[in-house]
């Protein structure tokens, strides 16, 4: 119930066309996701996103500056904190 809570809180925040999850197991006994959101702008959007050019991907231009950053981290909580108030978690 917590990842569905989670993305569910990043498409509220972010607004994306779509969301791709992943979750990955490791070398070591524990299990993690990645949630993407995905946007139609992007370079490759239906494609994985390991499949946009790493320099495209790392660029300074599409890293958030830290007030936009800032932004985000906060949009992100306001919706947590909604969802989990409203479903008691």
């Amino acid at each position: 119930m917590e990842m569905s809570i989670v993305s569910e809180a990043v498409y509220n925040a972010f607004k994306p066309n779509k969301l791709n999850y992943e979750l990955l197991g490791n070398g070591d006994s524990h299990m993690h996701w990645h949630i993407f959101p995905r946007r139609l702008s992007e370079p490759t959007p239906n494609y994985p996103v390991w499949w946009t050019p790493r320099e495209m991907m790392y660029s300074d231009d599409v890293k958030p500056n830290d007030e936009a950053l800032d932004g985000m981290k906060k949009a992100l909580l306001y919706e947590m904190q909604k969802l989990t108030k409203c479903r008691g978690a």
